[in-house]
């Protein structure tokens, strides 16, 4: 609720790393790992900001993020882990009911 982020090791209950207010205070709604690249996943706000994360690159702030200007309520990552293509995409559904899918760049995508 206040923008934290904790990544644990399951065999510990304190987290190896933590990103405190991540998303400048915003509630994280959605967090998803990328399916192609373990290294990067996807945070998103309560005022529809989408941050991306990639921890080979830079493991102290997001490597990119992508305001969505009407109101994203929840988000899924899309892709084939089992294919080297590096088709990687964002499905995200809005307030509104419409659902809008967004293609992630290769260099986050690719394995």
């Amino acid at each position: 609720s206040d923008g934290s982020i904790r990544l644990h090791q399951m065999t510990s209950e304190y987290p190896l790393l933590q990103w405190n207010d991540s998303t400048n205070g915003q509630p994280v709604i959605a967090l998803q790992w990328a399916l192609t690249r373990p290294s990067v996943f996807f945070v998103l706000d309560a005022s529809s900001n989408i941050y991306i994360w990639d921890l080979l690159e830079n493991d102290l702030l997001p490597v990119a993020k992508q305001t969505i200007p009407t109101g994203v309520v929840t988000m899924t990552v899309l892709g084939e882990p089992e294919k080297a293509n590096g088709l990687l995409g964002l499905v995200l559904a809005k307030a509104s009911g419409e659902i809008d899918i967004q293609y992630v760049k290769k260099k986050w995508a690719l394995p």
